[in-house]
């Protein structure tokens, strides 16, 4: 069985295209391939119950980053700073790249 892909990893900033957090933009903390989600930094927070452990003495209610489809967001380029679609190109020495559709600058 093969992993399904997710157009963008860990670290990439990206724009909320589609839901109740449309139009904000974040870092991309965490990537869960099987999947198909991304969690990103301030985007789509809800509050957990949870109860005092060694961690948090305290328990209570916290806010926390939940999983989206990956579907939902876009790269933001960071040449153009405009959210693109991804193009796929091979350099002189046979390495895979990612570039942005919009002003052809290689993402990686």
């Amino acid at each position: 069985m093969t992993r399904p892909k997710v157009h963008v990893k860990k670290g990439d900033t990206v724009m909320v295209i589609t839901g109740k957090d449309k139009g904000k933009t974040g870092k991309v903390i965490r990537v869960i391939p099987a999947k198909h989600r991304v969690v990103v930094e301030g985007v789509n927070i809800v509050k957990k119950h949870v109860r005092p452990n060694p961690q948090n003495q305290q328990g209570g209610i916290i806010e926390m980053e939940a999983p989206i489809d990956s579907s939902n967001v876009m790269l933001v380029c960071t040449k153009c700073g405009r959210p693109t679609r991804i193009a796929r190109r091979f350099l002189e020495d046979g390495t895979k790249v990612r570039a942005c559709k919009k002003c052809g600058e290689i993402i990686d």
